[in-house]
């Protein structure tokens, strides 16, 4: 019997009736329930599930695919009905109701690339990310107008474009006489509020070098402020037809689809996007059952590149991720960790960073150099056709949720720099332009790579001299790692020998213990939405005892200060994301070894004093170690008490370099301290080669 014919023999809305009332799961009267609580909630909506009414009526679930726009009328008509029977005060409330579509089948799914004239008017799910979105405005659905000569109220239905007014007033015609015109009553108008929004594809599946398409979304009454930049969603709705405001007079006529939503599944973040078949699950719990799991899994970072023990086992780490937490004042921990490549030039860190990029569940690539703020975080629109301003989301707003690597970080402009501070470390962009308020998502990890300042990295230069980046951003990086082309023959033979190979017929023999990508990034997506290990007693003790004891040897106040608070809860994120590389609900003590020998590696190579030798962390949290600090306020206590010598006159370079070395103070140092101290205002020049300072 075709769907019709069903639907014929019983009305249409009746027969929904039934499936409301009808449909159970373990004897629980789904639809019965939700429309009971739509009172609680204060609900307009009730979302029917395609699944439920293919279970329950087979022929119901194929005349809806067939008339979907008769099929939802009847449905909010049904939704109704029941909610009189089972809420009859909320029903009187209430003067809409709607019956939303979830869980269509697969032929309905379009994807945004294929959206063409021939869907017009039909019923579609598209899948995207959502960039730009619209303030909430309010649509004009029904006007009351007053006649301006009698003050009768007439009430006209608005529909299609522009204000639809009366022609004609009844009662002044009625008397003979005609109407001075109709002036509309807000307040005693019905509107509803409308929003438009745009689905952008979704990186990872954008064909290569193509731009990404995208497709306007409208939204109204209860769908309206459900998304945020950086989302991702389903939208279930008609594709519509909207004529473009010609900027060209006499022009062809051009219209842009757009679709009007019926129903919005958002995804969860942790979702990520990745399909994993109980198939896949078999194969990766399999996988973290190996007692080699950490060397398989740091081969696979970028098997083509040689060596690199450390930097891809940490790589690792940021893939997989530790556990961000919200503490009960409200303060939000990140479990994001940062890492920063400083590497000489051909030293594969932007093969590196390109690789991480395919291989995370969400990964997102830019170069610093081509990246402004508004890029990387958000902006403010202005849309040529409609001149509404629309919020669109930047880089790290869309890589909400995974992983953010960029290039040449050293390049970027400084105001653009910036932005990424709140990022980094409050994970939220905020922006206030053109009248829109607003603060989104930014839970990203940040893989980055720069340059040396001088083209190579100087082994006897502290690291704020060697990078051009201020020690706001340094301080932010969990782990920072210099890549250093030393000539040295063994390793060079070696490294010859793995890249021929590589091009060769014969792979390298390390890469035969290599996992396939896409097992490697179904395995990362399944660790970070299953796994949300717990930190054990033993691994609390080994992290706790190392911070005790690095700190212990701060306590001499002629020594400097070896680590700080960050570097401890960068320690936990490492520790977590090793145990979820693991699958580990807990966080063991072997864990946490694995986490302070990353710590350690990255101190003794990065966080020391180059002149002592020792390890101070505030080469990187403040840009100068301990040694150079207290030179540096040598170098001005000299100043100042040379120029109270001098009756408050300018003092010569010369004067203050001569006493500067009586105090062990190298010249080179002297004059570098002089121009920082000019650059900062501390000190000035009033004629060449003469200082004096601001105040004594």
């Amino acid at each position: 019997m075709s769907s019709q014919v069903v639907v014929q023999s019983l009305p249409l809305v009746e027969r929904i009736t039934e499936f409301l009332k009808g449909f159970t799961v373990n004897g629980r009267e789904k639809y019965r329930e939700a429309i009971r609580r739509m009172s609680i909630e204060r609900s307009i909506s009730l979302v029917i599930d395609f699944e439920d009414l293919l279970s329950f009526d087979k022929e119901l679930a194929d005349y809806l695919l067939e008339k979907p726009h008769e099929f939802i009328e009847a449905a909010s008509k049904a939704v109704r009905e029941v909610l009189e029977i089972e809420v009859p005060e909320y029903a009187k409330e209430v003067e809409t109701v709607h019956a939303r579509l979830s869980k269509l089948p697969e032929n309905v799914h379009v994807k945004i690339r294929d959206v063409r004239a021939r869907h017009l008017g039909k019923l579609i799910a598209i899948e995207g990310i959502v960039t730009k979105i619209s303030p909430v405005k309010q649509e004009l659905v029904e006007g009351v107008f007053k006649c301006k000569t009698c003050g009768t109220e007439i009430r006209v239905p608005q529909e299609g474009e522009g204000l639809v007014k009366p022609t004609v007033c009844p009662v002044c015609s009625e008397n003979g006489q005609k109407s001075a015109g109709f002036v509309l009553l807000p307040e005693k108008s019905k509107f509803i509020d409308l929003q438009k929004f745009v689905l952008q594809e979704k990186p990872e599946e954008l064909p290569p070098g193509q731009l990404p398409r995208s497709i306007e979304v409208l939204v109204k009454e209860d769908l309206v402020d459900l998304v945020r930049p950086g989302d991702r969603a389903t939208v279930i709705g008609f594709l519509k037809m909207e004529e473009d405001k010609k900027l060209v007079r006499n022009a062809p006529p051009i219209f842009h689809m757009y679709i009007e939503a019926n129903y919005i599944d958002i995804r969860a973040k942790e979702n990520l996007d990745i399909e994993i078949t109980p198939e896949d699950e078999k194969a990766i719990l399999e996988l973290s059952r190996r007692s080699d799991l950490e060397d398989v899994i740091v081969n696979s970072i970028a098997p083509s590149i040689y060596g690199y023990r450390e930097i891809k086992t940490a790589i690792a780490l940021l893939l997989f991720g530790g556990v961000p937490k919200v503490h009960p004042d409200g303060i939000r921990v990140r479990g994001d960790i940062h890492i920063l490549l400083i590497g000489d030039p051909g030293t594969a860190k932007s093969q590196l960073l390109r690789y991480v990029s395919t291989i995370a569940p969400r990964g997102l690539y830019t170069s610093g150099k081509g990246a402004s703020a508004a890029g990387l975080t958000a902006a403010v629109v202005k849309e040529k056709s409609s001149g509404e301003f629309y919020l669109e989301a930047g880089a790290l707003v869309l890589a909400d949720g995974g992983i953010a690597c960029i290039d040449e970080f050293d390049k970027m402009e400084t105001k653009d720099r910036v932005s990424i501070h709140e990022a980094m470390e409050q994970q939220t962009v905020s922006i206030a332009k053109a009248g829109i308020v607003a603060t989104l998502n930014a839970r990203t990890s940040i893989l980055a790579a720069a340059n040396p300042v001088f083209g190579r990295y100087i082994a006897g230069r502290n690291i704020s001299e060697n990078i051009d980046l201020p020690v706001t951003i340094l301080s932010r990086f969990d782990l920072i790692f210099v890549i250093r082309d030393i000539p040295n023959a063994d390793r060079d033979k070696e490294l010859a020998q793995y890249v021929v190979d590589f091009h060769g017929e014969t792979y390298p023999a390390t890469l035969e213990n290599v996992l396939n990508a896409q097992l490697l990034k179904k395995y990362i997506a399944y660790a970070r939405k299953h796994v949300r290990p717990k930190l054990s007693p033993e691994a609390k003790n080994k992290i706790v005892e190392y911070y005790v004891n690095m700190r212990s040897k701060s306590e001499d106040p002629n020594s400097p200060i070896a680590i700080t608070p960050r570097q401890l809860e960068a320690l936990i994120r490492l520790s977590e994301a090793h145990a979820r590389m693991h699958l580990r609900e807990v966080v063991t003590a072997k864990d946490a070894e694995v986490a302070i020998s990353l710590m350690e590696y990255f101190l003794r190579n990065v966080g020391i004093d180059t002149q002592t030798k020792t390890i101070d962390i505030d080469t990187i949290m403040t840009g100068q170690p301990k040694s150079q600090r207290e030179k540096m306020l040598a170098i001005i206590d000299i100043i100042k008490s040379l120029v109270r010598e001098n009756n408050g006159e300018p003092v010569s370079i010369e004067d203050v370099i001569v006493a500067a070395s009586e105090k062990g103070i190298e010249e080179s140092f002297v004059r570098k301290t002089v121009d920082k101290l000019l650059e900062n205002g501390e000190i000035m020049m009033p004629k060449q080669g003469y200082i004096t300072v601001v105040s004594l």
